[in-house]
């Protein structure tokens, strides 16, 4: 296939897997670019190359889709810090550098760029103009994507029910391809009272291309609600964990504890979203999950908090996908000590078990 063509996303879904990495806030607060817990992405503005390499590694590690990084950039996350007036360059300019990648792709075929809205934080239940707040922002930066020649449009992290709604509504004016995903807190439930597998039912029906699951939760607590959404839902579906053990008594990453044996504790109290890198998950748990979620007949795979481009790999290659990372994966056959090669002297095999 000539790089300057590409197929739709409904089009390589029913063909197959198709990778998504997003959950860019943790990651790209590691490499020195962003303050965390306030996680605004002025990165597409104060270090623009910082982010273009951010996602070119995760498209050499598999991603389909070059996600626009817009999380957490809406209009209200810009007034809490008093930088409204550079709301929409911020937009724009995260919205180009995420084409400017898509249209260069490391492999056959170019990806596919997504604009992003997700959970405002200030979405109220019992408060109309609330309400008709959050979908003047979702419009504005909709309207951005649109502009700047979006592929796609997904929705994210939201945890309310009518907020998701209104987050698709507003995507699906657009006519472009939409995936809506949700993130249920700990009660496993929607915050306005509607449990997740009749949300995912109601967006699939107010015409929602992929429905499903992304960040708070680890594969353990996200896998069996995506069994249930697989079985009930028509539509593509969507699997997108934390890389974090949570686990039935802590669903999601926010309250989970550090039984590991730190002696430190954090300044505010809580692992989350600081001190949360014992708990991380393994590559091979994240392709556990990965093939376990594509066994069941969900094409629409990631990683979200906590996503490298090597867990995205792992990914890819749970799925029978072969990337340009793949040259890079592990080979244990020639290391030093726990390798096979038969160069390896037989004093340093046999040690390894007291190393």
């Amino acid at each position: 296939m000539s790089k300057n063509k590409k197929r739709g996303l409904i089009e390589r879904l029913n063909q197959g897997p198709v990778i998504c990495a997003e959950g860019f806030l943790f990651e790209i607060e590691k490499r020195g670019y962003m303050s965390s817990g306030e996680f605004v992405p002025m990165v597409s503005l104060d270090n623009p190359e910082a982010l273009l390499n951010l996602h070119r590694d995760f498209q050499h590690a598999g991603s389909d889709i070059v996600q626009a990084f817009t999380y957490n950039g809406h209009r209200e996350k810009m007034r809490v810090i008093g930088k409204e007036d550079l709301l929409e360059p911020l937009n724009r300019a995260a919205l180009q550098i995420a084409k400017d990648v898509a249209i260069s792709p490391m492999g056959d075929e170019q990806n596919l760029m997504a604009g992003n809205i997700s959970n405002s934080n200030i979405w109220n239940q019992n408060d109309k103009k609330s309400q008709l707040e959050v979908e003047k922002m979702f419009s504005e930066m909709v309207g951005w994507a649109v502009d700047e020649d979006a592929d796609i449009l997904i929705g994210e992290t939201f945890y309310y029910a009518e907020e998701a709604y209104t987050a698709l509504k507003v995507m699906k004016e657009t006519g472009l391809p939409s995936v809506i995903t949700i993130a249920p807190y700990g009660e496993n439930i929607m915050r306005d009272g509607i449990s997740i597998l009749d949300t995912c039912k109601e967006l699939e029906q107010r015409g929602g291309d992929v429905v499903g699951m992304n960040c708070h939760r680890g594969p353990n607590t996200m896998l069996p609600y995506l069994k249930e959404i697989r079985r009930a839902l028509k539509c593509h579906v969507a699997g997108l964990p934390i890389t974090y053990r949570t686990t039935d008594d802590h669903p999601t990453f926010f309250n989970l504890p550090d039984n590991n044996g730190c002696s430190c504790t954090t300044p505010h109290e809580t692992t989350f979203p600081t001190a949360l890198d014992p708990m991380q998950c393994n590559r091979y748990e994240i392709g556990q999950f990965a093939k376990e979620a594509y066994n069941l007949g969900i094409n629409y795979l990631g990683v979200c908090c906590g996503a490298t481009p090597m867990l995205i790999r792992e990914t890819a290659e749970a799925v029978g996908l072969k990337v340009p990372a793949s040259k890079y994966r592990e080979n244990m056959e020639n290391h030093y000590m726990y390798g096979k090669n038969k160069r390896i002297p037989k004093h340093i095999k046999d040690y390894r078990n007291k190393a």
